[in-house]
């Protein structure tokens, strides 16, 4: 029997990350998938990045992963969103072509070293004394130190169009019944969550005249700190709108969707309701927006994005022929709701391995998220710390001061998730601090120490550094007279100056940017020099770290009173019971999610601040004696 150190169940977004973390680790890993064809496949809209998660995809791209990097190959049409707002919430959106971010996925997983491909159905978790063992699968069995489960919406996968329901994982591909079975004979509490998408519609059958166009922005953003060019033409979207005749439909078909009509037991996500559940709960409002989206360079087929729907299949034709511009459209695949079981992530412990069985790691929608860069993000933690606990390191933990990924976990293994959970940038305490554009400069370091980021991009990371701080130096330091700058002023409408006065203050001015500073007083052509891409990153960090650095120095204050709280830790078998003051139902939760740091116990839901102060008086005294 093959021993491996890491097996992964899974091939989407998740798994892909889990193998190659581990594989680049220096460790032997196998990932099992139901299909070949299907490795790092886009089941819902093909595009990556958005808002609060393209943060989460560079995050992954600083650690070492892989999604940016794919998602520039396969990119289609670049978009920076929020713009005209502050960097903290800046957000990048790639749109992909399906079929080149799959090939370009499963070309990484074939070519990495140390990883083996198998395609099985995995029927069993094999587990011996409370640890794992490996897994049953329908041409063997096989043993690992360490599982990671990354099985998407397969779980008991249910679908559903009008009143008709078959069981499958994604369209025309079996769920994973006996895989979900044997997590729950390992006592795993499990729920049910449900997940839908829109219908696919003929490109040749769209009067895109009739309709808004959204083009990529030029020239493209790349969503990896490591591309150079971006080499795919890019591709415009549409924009169309539902009218009162279209939610006449839907009202009228009520009682054939699978979620009103009672079918449906799992919970969908608030933040993406279906087409029917829009429409009843916005009565008010006359139309909702639509984006047709490309699955493709060559693909024929346009993603009608804001129609996700479970209506029969008549009813969505009728539906998407009351719109404009798809009056003559073809539907070439319909939408569907999928139903499929989760398990409750307060059985994990940050490092996303499960609490009662040691060796098995659980990530992506297995854990209730939604989303492809939720589950990467996950796949990575996982892999990285399957990998760090077979080779007897420390775990590898991200504070919620430090990444959005902890801010996702911690979300998760703290308060848990009743609704598929997608990362925001409202969840982030220090949204300031964590900005998708200083991803590099929070986490590199550490994706370094894995061994998951090489030395040579390393070391552009230690020159971008150098250059930032000379950059800021110089500013601080460089003095102008008013006859120099004040011209400059009157142009942009600002208010001339008396006085001579820094090059830090006058970029501190709303209406002055860098490229003006650089015509007032352009940086010592003795220093490093500011090249190409290199140049604007380094320019957009020196423009923001002043801009903002009155903010930022309140959240760096307040990320350092967090940090405090958070290494007050808490050992996994310390007694909870007995503590005065502290009521049953707060003892039952602090038992449940056993917090790692008093920091954790703070954040769970139902923990008051008087018992945290209690939990705080108890723990100085236990460390005491």
């Amino acid at each position: 029997m093959r021993i491996y150190d890491i097996i992964v169940i899974g091939a989407g977004h998740a798994g892909c990350e889990a193998a190659l973390a581990g594989a680049r680790m220096g460790l032997e890993v196998a990932i099992f998938t139901m299909s070949l064809d299907t490795i790092g496949q886009m089941s819902c809209n093909p595009a990556v990045g958005g808002l609060g998660k393209s943060h989460l995809v560079k995050e992954i791209d600083a650690l070492g992963g892989e999604m940016a990097r794919v998602t520039d190959k396969a990119g289609i049409q670049f978009k920076v969103l929020n713009k005209s707002k502050g960097p903290a919430v800046w957000a990048t959106r790639v749109q992909c072509d399906r079929l080149l971010y799959r090939r370009f996925m499963r070309e990484t997983l074939q070519s990495q070293e140390n990883l083996d491909i198998k395609e099985a159905m995995v029927r069993n978790i094999l587990i011996e004394n409370g640890r794992v063992l490996g897994i049953e699968t329908s041409d063997g069995a096989y043993r690992c130190k360490a599982l990671v489960v990354a099985t998407g919406t397969f779980l008991n996968g249910l679908i559903h169009v009008g009143l008709e329901s078959i069981a499958s994982g994604r369209a025309g591909e079996p769920p994973s019944i006996e895989l979900s079975q044997s997590l729950k004979e390992l006592g795993f509490r499990m729920g049910r969550l449900k997940t839908g998408t829109p219908p696919r519609l003929a490109a040749k059958s769209i009067d895109f005249s009739q309709m808004g166009i959204q083009e990529s922005d030029i020239p493209p953003p790349p969503m990896s700190l490591f591309t150079k060019e971006i080499k795919n033409p890019l591709l415009p979207c549409y924009i169309t709108y539902t009218n009162e005749n279209t939610h006449k439909i839907i009202l009228d078909n009520l009682k054939l969707s699978p979620l009103y009509s009672g079918i449906i037991k799992g919970i969908g996500p608030r933040y993406c309701p279906s087409i029917e559940d829009k429409v009843v709960r916005f009565r008010d409002k006359r139309r909702h927006q639509i984006f047709l989206e490309p699955e493709g360079i060559d693909s024929d087929e346009y993603y009608a994005n804001g129609i996700s729907t479970s209506l029969p299949r008549d009813v969505q034709i009728k539906i998407v022929k009351s719109i404009a511009g798809l009056e003559e459209a073809e539907i070439r695949r319909f939408g569907y709701a999928i139903e499929y079981d989760f398990v409750y992530p307060q059985q994990l412990k940050p490092t996303l391995e499960t609490k009662h069985i040691e060796g098995l790691f659980l990530a992506g929608q297995i854990n209730g998220t939604s989303g492809y860069e939720e589950a990467a993000a996950q796949g990575l933690i996982a892999g990285i710390n399957a990998g760090v606990r077979i080779k007897n390191k420390e775990p590898f933990l991200l504070r919620r001061d430090e990444a959005y990924i902890g801010v996702l976990i911690d979300d998760l293994v703290t308060k848990g998730t009743n609704e598929p959970y997608r990362m925001f940038t409202s969840r982030a305490e220090y949204r300031l601090l964590l900005r998708q554009d200083n991803a590099d400069l929070r986490l590199m370091e550490k994706g370094f120490n894995l061994g998951l980021i090489n030395k040579e991009e390393f070391n552009q990371l230690l020159e971008k550094k150098a250059l930032i701080e000379a950059e800021i130096k110089r500013i601080r330091s460089t003095r102008v007279k008013p006859d120099v700058v004040n011209p400059v002023l009157v142009r942009l409408g600002g208010t001339p100056i008396k006085e001579d006065t820094t090059l830090y203050q006058l970029l501190k001015r709303p209406e002055v940017r860098y490229s003006d500073i650089a015509r007032i007083s352009a940086p010592n052509p003795n220093s490093p020099s500011l090249e190409g891409e290199l140049a604007q990153d380094v320019i957009r960090q020196v423009e923001i770290q002043i801009k903002y650095e009155g903010y930022i120095e309140r959240q760096v204050e307040a990320a350092e009173r967090f940090k405090r709280i958070e290494e007050k830790e808490i050992t996994q078998d310390f007694a909870y019971k007995g503590i005065p003051g502290l009521s049953k139902e707060i003892v039952e939760k602090l038992e449940e999610v056993r917090p790692i740091n008093l920091g954790q116990a703070s954040r769970i839901p139902g923990v008051t601040p008087a018992a945290i102060l209690l939990l705080e008086i108890a723990l100085e005294r236990h460390r005491r004696c």
